[in-house]
């Protein structure tokens, strides 16, 4: 009896050098940032500082280091610093900027910040390349991560569990793969993957962390992927 044919390592068809020329084209603006869907962007910060409130509640630090504002945050895959601004800047301090499109980072260089953070450093760098220089509090990804391989994925979660403060989290924000066989999905488009929450925990192990709390974003419309919070933190 014949075997079956291997599942696809659908991670091995990004290209970096395709998705930077599909980010590069375009605009610098909350519309481009969200594919056509700028009205999500006020539930999308609500929910992500909802998550972060509740989490710092349930988690924190016996020394109440996290009571105040986190010292120091990162945005990883700012665009342009939406995110910073919207959200990260009400609970960090100063928030580094990762964001491998130029004129996306120096959008985020001079974005208006709506709480009392400011951006201190500014990587223009790919996660895979992106070397942190600092300790910090909460290391952000949101709709990021797909442009990193399986192996690639593993290597920066090693080197953003290096880069955390006792008691800081990691926190990733992606879209949840659909696909009926729980497969994950390819996007040619922009040359990424939509992995599956067994993918996500599969690789969160690898790199021994652990998920210390876990939601779904409401709000979004349905046509969209379900997205997923994971907070991690080495264990």
């Amino acid at each position: 009896m014949a075997s079956a044919d291997p599942e696809p390592v659908y991670d091995s068809q990004i290209n970096q050098a395709e998705a930077l020329a599909y980010w590069n084209s375009i605009p610098a603006t909350v519309n481009g940032m969200l594919g056509g869907y700028p009205q999500i962007s006020r539930i999308d910060l609500r929910g992500s500082l909802n998550f972060l409130e509740k989490l710092r509640r349930l988690h924190n630090s016996p020394k109440g280091v996290f009571l105040g504002p986190l010292r120091r945050g990162v945005d990883c895959g700012a665009g342009i610093g939406r995110v910073t601004a919207g959200f990260l800047s009400k609970v960090c301090e100063v928030i580094d900027v990762v964001e491998p499109v130029e004129k996306f980072a120096n959008e985020a260089r001079g974005a208006r910040m709506s709480g009392e953070g400011r951006v201190g450093e500014v990587y223009v760098a790919g996660l895979q390349d992106w070397l942190p220089s600092e300790q910090y509090d909460l290391i952000w990804n949101q709709w990021c991560l797909g442009h990193l391989t399986d192996q690639e994925l593993n290597e920066y979660l090693l080197k953003c569990r290096m880069a955390l403060t006792l008691g800081g989290w990691i926190v990733i924000k992606e879209n949840m793969s659909t696909d009926p066989e729980e497969k994950d999905i390819f996007d040619e488009v922009d040359s990424s993957v939509t992995r599956t929450d067994r993918k996500f925990r599969k690789l969160f192990a690898l790199a021994e962390l652990k998920i210390v709390k876990m939601e779904v974003q409401l709000g979004f419309p349905k046509k969209l992927f379900p997205v997923k919070f994971y907070a991690l933190q080495p264990g």
